[in-house]
C-alpha cells in the first residue's frame, strides 16, 4: 500500500507549515483522538519524545511511562480492548522495539486495533549492524496486519492516517510504524491529514452479508430443533450484543461463548451455558456436542475451544459469520458461510424475520440443557484449612459486579471465566497467545481508557512476577487499578498438566521457593498492600481494596493444589471431559431418620412425611 492517494486527496484548501517529521507524528495522533500513550524512551526515538513532550505541555496529550517496553504494548491492548479505541505504543530502536513483540503478537492473535511506533537509527546507517539497530519491520511481519518504514518525512502523516484506518477496519490488528531518527529530525512543508480523507485502493473490507446466504441462514434457523448460538471475540469487537440477544430470543437459542466471547450475551440470561472448551461448563459442551445447528458468530474454532475438530459439533449443520473471509471455513467447513461485520449481518438477519418463532420447537432442547445445568452446576468449593481460588474470585465478583476485569493466563484465569459475568468490552484477557504478565499492564491501560470505572485485574503468583514493575506506573500516576493475586506458589495449570498427563513429573513449576513478600513489594513501590492467609480475613479485605483510593495489591493464599475442571483433554470430543462431578440425578439420595415414628425422609424436608414432627 502507498500513501500517495492519501496524500493527492487532502493537499486542497490546506495551508502550508514547516515542521518535523517527529512534529508530524504527534500532530496526527492528536488529531486521531489520541489522548494517552504507553511508552519508555531511547536514543532513536527521542525527537518523537521530544514533540511528545511540547504536547503534553499544551495538554494535548498524555504520555504514560512503563518500566518495561512490553508493559506499553500490553497498556496499549488493554486501553483498546476497553474502549474500542485504537491503543499506541511508543519504544526505541533494538531492544525497545523488540520487547514490543510479545504486545504485538497478543494484540495480533487477538484482533486489538493497536498502532507500536518504533524508533529506528537514521537512514544512512539502515543494514549496517548500527548501535541498536534491529529489522523491526522483518521481525513483526508474521504479527502485525500491516507495517511501514518512514522514508520521507512528508510521508509521515499520511502513514499514520492510513495506519489508524487498517489496524480498526475490518478484522482489527496492530499496525508498526517505524520511524528513522533523522526522519523525525527533517523538516518539510507538512500538510496535516485528516481520519476521513483515508482512501486506500483495493482494500476494503466486506461488511455487509450476502443476501442469498443470509436467505440460507434463517431457512436453517427456522428448521432447527437443537440450535445453539457460539458467539466469540468479533462480536465483542462489533459491538453486537443486542443483535445477539434479540436473535437468541426470538428463536428460543442458548447461548455458548469463548474465552474472548465474555460480555458479548449476558451469562444471567437463562438462555445462556456459559463458556464452551477445555475449561468451559460441563452444559455448554454437552450442549455443542449434540445440538442440529451451530451459528458461530465471530468465533475462529480454535483448538481450545474444539480440541477434536472432527468429533466437534459433529451433529450440527453450520453456519460461520465472520469479518475475516480467511477464518469462514479456515477450521471447520459451514454449511452457511456469511462474510460480513457480526453487528450488521445480524441487523440484516432480524430485519427479515417475520412473527415470532415456535418457542415450543426447541423446548425439549432447553429442558436437557437445564437438566445438566443441575447435573453438573459450577460450584465454589469451600475448606477447612485453606481458602480455594474459586472463593477468592467469586467474592471479588459479587462485591464488584460491575467492574473492568483482566487477568493473566493460568488457572485463575479459567476460574475467572467461569465465574465473573462481566458485560461488554468488560472482559480483557490474553486468549489466543495466552501471554503470562499481561494482566496488570492491560488494567492500567484499561484505567486509563475507562476514567472513574473501576479496574481490577486478577492474577497469579507466577503471572504476575513477570510484570510486576509495573507498580511503579501505577504508583507514579496513581493509575487505581486493584489486582488480586491467587497465590497457589505454582505455576499453576503447568503443575495441572504435569500432574494429570506427565506423571506427577513437577519440573520447574513449583513457586514457593523464593516467593517475594507482595504486601512488601507492593509498598516498596507506594502501592497498598494487604496480604490475606486466612479464610475469615477474605471478604474484609476485598472491601478494603475496593474502597482504598488508589492502587492496591492483594495477596490471597489459596490451597496449593486445587485444579481447575471440568476439563476437556487434548484430542478428546467435547463431552468427554473430566473432574466432573457425579450428576445430581444419580446421586444416591440422603435421609434423615425422624426419632419419633422411625421413618426415613429425604434430607431436604425440614418435617417428617408421616407424623410432622420437626427433623
Amino acid at each position: 500500500m502507498t500513501s500517495t492517494s492519501v496524500k493527492t486527496a487532502v493537499k486542497a484548501n490546506v495551508g502550508l507549515q514547516r515542521a518535523t517529521g517527529a512534529f508530524a507524528l504527534i500532530d496526527s495522533l492528536v488529531r486521531h483522538g489520541v489522548r494517552h500513550v504507553f511508552g519508555y524512551p531511547g536514543g532513536a526515538i527521542l525527537p518523537v519524545y521530544d514533540e511528545l513532550y511540547k504536547a503534553e505541555q499544551r495538554g494535548d496529550i498524555q504520555h504514560i511511562l512503563v518500566r518495561h517496553e512490553q508493559a506499553a504494548s500490553h497498556a496499549a491492548d488493554g486501553y483498546a480492548r476497553a474502549t474500542g479505541q485504537v491503543g499506541v505504543c511508543i519504544a526505541t530502536s533494538g531492544p525497545g522495539a523488540t520487547n514490543l513483540v510479545t504486545g504485538i503478537a497478543t494484540a495480533q492473535m487477538d484482533s486489538v486495533p493497536m498502532v507500536a511506533i518504533t524508533g529506528q537509527v537514521t537512514r544512512a546507517a539502515i543494514g549496517s549492524d548500527a548501535f541498536q539497530e534491529t529489522d523491526i519491520f522483518g521481525i513483526t511481519l508474521p504479527i502485525v496486519k500491516h507495517s511501514y518504514v518512514v522514508r520521507d518525512p512528508a510521508d509521515m502523516a499520511a502513514i499514520v492516517a492510513e495506519a489508524f484506518y487498517i489496524a480498526q477496519s475490518g478484522r482489527p490488528g496492530p499496525v508498526l510504524i517505524d520511524v528513522p531518527k533523522d526522519v523525525g529530525l527533517e523538516e518539510f512543508d507538512y500538510v496535516p491529514v485528516e481520519p476521513s480523507s483515508v482512501a486506500i485502493p483495493g482494500y476494503k473490507p466486506t461488511t455487509r452479508g450476502n443476501p442469498r446466504q443470509i436467505s440460507n441462514a434463517i431457512a436453517l434457523l427456522k428448521a432447527a430443533k437443537k440450535p445453539l448460538l457460539y458467539v466469540g471475540g468479533g462480536a465483542v469487537i462489533s459491538g453486537a450484543h443486542a443483535e445477539i440477544a434479540q436473535l437468541a430470543e426470538h428463536f428460543q437459542i442458548p447461548v455458548t461463548n469463548t474465552l474472548m466471547g465474555k460480555g458479548a450475551f449476558d451469562e444471567q440470561n437463562p438462555l445462556s451455558v456459559g463458556m464452551l472448551g477445555m475449561h468451559g461448563t460441563a452444559y455448554a459442551n454437552f450442549a455443542v456436542s449434540e445440538c442440529d445447528l451451530l451459528v458461530a458468530v465471530g468465533a475462529r474454532f480454535d483448538d481450545r475451544v474444539a480440541s477434536n475438530l472432527k468429533l466437534f459439533a459433529q451433529h450440527a449443520k453450520i453456519i460461520h459469520i465472520d469479518i475475516d473471509p480467511a477464518e469462514v471455513g479456515k477450521c471447520k467447513l459451514p454449511d452457511v458461510p456469511i462474510v460480513g461485520d457480526v453487528k450488521t449481518v445480524l441487523t440484516e438477519l432480524l430485519s427479515r424475520l417475520e412473527g415470532t418463532a415456535d418457542p415450543a420447537q426447541t423446548g425439549a432442547w432447553r429442558a436437557r440443557i437445564q437438566q445438566w445445568k443441575t447435573d453438573y452446576p459450577l460450584t465454589v468449593p469451600t475448606y477447612s484449612d485453606k481458602l480455594s481460588p474459586q472463593q477468592v474470585i467469586a467474592e471479588v465478583g459479587r462485591q464488584a459486579p460491575d467492574a473492568f476485569y483482566t487477568t493473566d493466563v493460568g488457572q485463575h484465569q479459567m476460574w475467572s471465566a467461569q465465574f465473573l459475568q462481566n458485560g461488554p468490552r468488560k472482559w480483557i484477557s490474553s486468549a489466543g497467545l495466552g501471554t503470562m504478565g499481561y494482566g496488570m499492564p492491560a488494567a492500567l491501560g484499561a484505567q486509563m481508557g475507562v476514567g472513574d470505572n473501576q479496574v481490577i485485574c486478577i492474577s497469579g503468583d507466577a503471572s504476575f512476577q513477570m510484570n510486576l514493575q509495573e507498580l511503579a506506573t501505577l504508583a507514579q500516576y496513581n493509575i487505581k487499578v486493584k489486582t488480586v493475586i491467587v497465590n497457589n506458589g505454582w505455576q499453576g495449570m503447568v503443575r495441572q498438566w504435569q500432574q494429570g498427563f506427565y506423571g506427577e513429573r513437577y519440573a520447574s513449576s513449583n513457586m514457593e521457593v523464593g516467593m517475594p513478600d507482595f504486601e512488601k513489594l507492593a509498598e516498596a513501590f507506594g502501592v497498598k498492600g494487604i496480604v490475606v492467609k486466612e479464610s475469615g480475613q477474605l471478604n474484609q479485605a476485598i472491601a478494603d481494596m475496593l474502597s482504598h483510593d488508589g492502587p492496591v495489591l492483594l495477596d490471597v493464599w489459596v490451597r496449593r493444589d486445587e485444579n481447575c475442571y471440568p476439563m476437556v483433554p487434548p484430542g478428546n470430543n467435547n463431552s468427554q471431559m473430566i473432574g466432573l462431578p457425579e450428576p445430581a440425578t444419580k446421586r444416591p439420595v440422603e435421609v434423615i431418620h425422624c426419632n419419633s415414628c422411625g421413618a426415613d425422609n429425604k434430607a431436604t424436608h425440614k418435617f417428617c412425611s408421616e407424623c410432622g414432627t420437626k427433623l
